[in-house]
């Protein structure tokens, strides 16, 4: 007799930061454009748009001594301390990250060994059959970490799966760059379990990789600022075509995910998409319902943490459902039953899109 295997979240954590950065301290700044001009506006102007725009009105940087994998750690203890779980039974541990290991003052990163070998080896397993590999994905990198795990369970190669996303943007971000205000620190951790013949788990995913005209809509490169004769790379992105590319196709990605689910609409509770900005995911979330036939999404359907945390990259989604999960962000919750929909976008470019019901 056969038995259906479902992907289940049997456990989450996060880590964020204690070091609060608010939008006034980017008023000393020197602001340039990426073709070197200074930009003339009062930096309480452009902090005040950037605010508008993107909802981001403080993030959180890592302390001085702290690098992606001990974030990634910090996340994956939260969650096996909070489960009680043994870290012998993890059969894998995906790290999702984009920079690997930077020291605090360098944007030099560090990839040897991997920051999931280094997360396996912090949390002190001795089981050589727990496979730990990175994921660098952009920003989708945690949720295609999600998705590769469902595969990896549903294939009955591995029974229970660690995902982690850390990152330390802050250490890579152009000082001189309006840009360098959205990037945030911070780890979150989800360890998903087979098992058989429930009605919960991951319904369906799908994930897509546009490059021919899109691929360096985020990239690395130098500071704007034309004195600056160091040699560092830093984040850069050209976030108006980001934004329309994300209007473009995250909505369809996610319709097509959710017909894949054969689950209506009108069933899903929560929407969950990356942090990336505000005003997107306003907008991202309106063209969805629209293109399911409903003018106007339900209120308090998409939780934010964005305003308060600022973009982690590939932790702002773990991090959002930990809080959520542990009733720790105010107005929202997640019942036994629900349906909900996770989305994200970002380098590469990738996007992609899951169904999970709890």
């Amino acid at each position: 007799m056969s038995f259906k295997i479902s992907s289940v979240i049997v456990a989450t954590g996060s880590y964020i930061p204690e070091k609060v950065v608010s939008n006034a301290q980017f008023l000393n700044h020197l602001f340039y454009e990426k073709n070197g001009e200074r930009i003339q506006r009062d930096n309480s102007e452009i902090i005040s748009k950037f605010k508008a725009i993107t909802e981001i009105e403080e993030r959180r940087y890592a302390d001085d001594a702290y690098m992606a994998s001990d974030l990634g750690y910090f996340a994956a203890k939260d969650a096996l301390d909070s489960s009680g779980m043994n870290a012998e039974t993890l059969d894998y541990i995906i790290v999702a990250h984009n920079y690997g290991d930077m020291c605090h003052g360098s944007t030099r990163s560090d990839f040897l060994p991997t920051l999931a070998s280094r997360i396996k080896h912090k949390l002190g397993i001795k089981n050589s059959d727990c496979v730990a590999y990175d994921l660098p994905f952009g920003c989708p990198g945690w949720l295609q970490g999600m998705i590769q795990a469902d595969y990896f369970i549903k294939s009955g190669d591995a029974k229970r799966i660690l995902i982690i996303g850390a990152e330390t943007l802050s250490r890579v971000t152009d000082p001189h760059d309006r840009d360098s205000m959205i990037y945030a620190d911070g780890a979150g951790a989800v360890i998903l379990e087979g098992k058989e013949d429930v009605s919960a788990g991951i319904l369906s995913h799908k994930t897509q990789t546009d490059t021919l005209h899109e691929a360096y809509y985020l990239y690395s490169g130098k500071s704007s600022n034309p004195a600056y004769d160091g040699d560092d790379l830093f984040i850069k992105m050209d976030g108006r075509k980001i934004y329309e590319y994300a209007l473009t196709n995250v909505p369809l990605l996610l319709k097509q995910t959710l017909e894949k689910s054969n689950i209506d609409v009108r069933d899903i509770k929560k929407v969950l998409i990356h942090q990336a900005n505000g005003k997107m995911d306003e907008a991202i979330l309106k063209r969805f319902f629209k293109l399911c036939g409903i003018s106007k999404a339900p209120e308090h359907i998409m939780p934010m943490t964005i305003s308060k945390l600022g973009n982690s990259s590939v932790a702002t989604i773990p991090t959002l459902l930990d809080l959520i999960l542990k009733k720790k962000l105010k107005d929202h919750s997640i019942h036994l039953g629900d349906a909900v929909m996770i989305a994200s976008v970002g380098a590469g470019m990738n996007i992609n899109a899951m169904v999970y019901r709890f």
